[in-house]
């Protein structure tokens, strides 16, 4: 493990805070890094695999002869140079001869039948049962809207973002590269990308930034569903000759607390939600009635637990997975779904009134908020569609429910006290870790005393893919008494300062921003209670009472044990 030490000056954390403080903060630390790996680290481990990597995916003589020719190109020069239809153009008659669809690939140039646009940010939503989840949003909401084309339809895909750092988008429908034109669009930047909707089904899109980020932006919450409507009809539509009564979009995903939970084993989730919000179809149940047709788009985002869909006293009549009509299933108890898998069921209400519950029979998450209700009442008014969109909230509705909240979760930053427990330590204790995982800091909040040295570690696994060095980090005071600043961490390497001064010391990583932690540097006292609850003494190890305190203690009970003695005599 390769360990730096306390290196940091004023005029480094300056600089650095000023980077954070522009869009260009990830560019400018990717560069950074970049540099390092062809000076500084030259020779090491890292350096050899990462520059292997960047080798293999760019043409440096082309990216070279592009950037000295820049200024001289023309369009007529990049015309010249004919466009991917015309040097693939063998692949694309080869392609249309074929039985199986064609690819979604179609010149940028091409008019559209449908424009779809979203926004990217960061942002916080009202999850329900007094919770606000502070991540990032689509079109201000998690998940983002439900997006519905036709199978054939041309799409021009537009992402705007207006966060602050970089984000992107992956389109699962999209049979084509998209990454080259959606992949790391700059803060208060846009981008879009033009494809065709050859393959009908129930599709994931999200945030792809690019790199490390992709997984970490889908953790946070950028993502959505997209469905593209097939022209082949579903069997239960062909047998009765009528559409869905009733149509519900359903997308199952995790909030997670903490960098750690998210991507330690399987993933360990706070809570588990269809569509954004806590048990929101029991607080606001979807309407049938006894007899209807009824079709559920359903998709699990995840990203990490597997589902089992299931609705108690319903056999689905058809099943079709990934929502392509082609792909039937006849009956079923459930459709298991892990994340971005997706399927459509059809089936019928039965001549029964009451309520249908809908569940994930994984049931550790339908417990933390995966359940809902479908209730069939011949006098209640449908619910014809259901868009799986998270609720979109105003400036004034998040600040009351900020205001009556009764946690804050946010997997990056600090979210309550009783979510984001300090971690205390007692006096004596010479080194604290701070773990980096999963683009946060564990813990997240550190409470020492004077003269302790906190050494944070780098546990991301990375490698370079286009988009960011993301998988590095770094440590760098924002406030408090003095200055600390780390350079910039690979897997594995480390970082270690030691706090002198009395106070609170806000930090973040510079390449993400959104990542916070926070060291407190307080008083020792004689006994205090550790991050557990267990009785720690600030002279020793947590759980024990040290020696001193331990003498104290006797000698105040034999002080009290002969006044007592002292009193009976008295009295006698």
């Amino acid at each position: 493990m390769k360990t730096f030490k306390k290196t940091s000056s004023l005029a480094t954390l300056f600089l650095l805070v000023v980077f954070v403080s522009t869009s260009f903060a990830c560019d400018w630390c990717n560069n950074k890094f970049f540099m390092e790996l062809n000076t500084s680290r030259q020779g090491t481990l890292v350096a050899d695999e990462l520059l292997n990597s960047i080798r293999n995916q760019h043409d440096f003589e082309r990216l070279a002869e592009d950037a000295s020719n820049f200024a001289a190109n023309t369009a007529a020069d990049v015309a010249q140079r004919g466009t991917p239809e015309h040097d693939f153009i063998d692949i694309i008659r080869r392609d249309n001869r074929m039985q199986t669809r064609a690819t979604s690939y179609v010149p940028q140039d091409t008019q559209p039948d449908k424009r779809v646009r979203i926004t990217l940010q960061e942002g916080e939503v009202y999850i329900g049962n007094g919770v606000i989840y502070e991540g990032f949003t689509i079109d201000g909401g998690i998940p983002g809207p439900t997006i519905r084309v036709t199978e054939g339809d041309v799409v021009e895909f537009t992402v705007v973002n207006n966060g602050n750092i970089p984000h992107g988008a992956s389109i699962h429908s999209a049979y084509t590269q998209t990454s080259k034109y959606l992949g790391n669009i700059a803060a208060g930047d846009s981008s879009t990308v033009v494809f065709k909707a050859t393959h009908p089904g129930v599709f994931m899109y999200h945030c792809a930034p690019g790199g490390h980020a992709i997984p970490m932006h889908v953790i946070l919450g950028q993502y959505g569903m997209m469905v593209v409507e097939p022209k082949q009809k579903f069997r239960l539509e062909e047998e009765l000759g009528r559409g869905p009564d009733v149509e519900i979009d359903i997308t199952q995903h995790e909030y997670y607390a903490s960098g750690k939970d998210a991507v330690t084993g399987q993933g360990q989730p706070i809570y588990t939600t269809f569509n954004g919000r806590l048990f929101r179809y029991v607080e606001e149940p979807i309407m049938a009635k006894p007899g209807d047709y009824v079709r559920i788009n359903f998709l699990n985002v995840g990203p990490n637990l597997v589902s089992t869909f299931h609705l108690v006293g319903i056999v689905w009549d058809y099943a079709y997975w990934q929502g392509n009509p082609e792909n039937v299933l006849v009956g079923g108890q459930t459709v298991t779904a892990g994340p971005s898998d997706s399927w459509t069921i059809e089936f019928r209400v039965p001549p029964d009134e009451g309520a249908y519950t809908m569940l994930t029979h994984a049931v550790g998450s339908a417990s933390r908020g995966a359940i809902g209700l479908l209730i069939a009442d011949d006098n209640a008014e449908r619910t014809a569609y259901t868009s799986q969109q998270g609720q979109v909230f105003t400036a004034e509705e998040m600040a009351e429910y900020r205001e009556k909240a009764v946690r804050i979760i946010n997997s990056s930053g600090i979210g309550s006290p009783e979510i984001d427990v300090p971690a205390v330590y007692p006096q004596g204790t010479e080194e604290v870790v701070v773990r980096i995982i999963g683009n946060s800091f564990y813990p997240k909040v550190v409470d020492i005393k004077p003269g302790t040295t906190v050494t944070w570690v780098n546990e991301d696994v990375f490698s370079y893919m286009e988009g960011e060095f993301s998988g590095v980090h770094n440590a760098v005071a924002t406030s408090g008494p003095a200055s600390f600043a780390s350079p910039l961490m690979a897997h594995g390497e480390s970082f270690s300062h030691t706090f002198e001064e009395l106070g609170t010391y806000e930090y973040i990583c510079t390449p993400h921003p959104y990542m916070k932690g926070e060291i407190r540097v307080t008083e020792p006292t004689m006994i205090t209670a550790s991050s557990g609850g267990a009785v720690s003494s600030l002279m020793g190890g947590p759980g024990y009472v040290t020696g001193i305190a331990l003498f104290a203690l006797i000698l105040a009970m034999v002080g009290s044990f002969i006044a007592v003695i002292a009193y009976v005599k008295k009295d006698d």
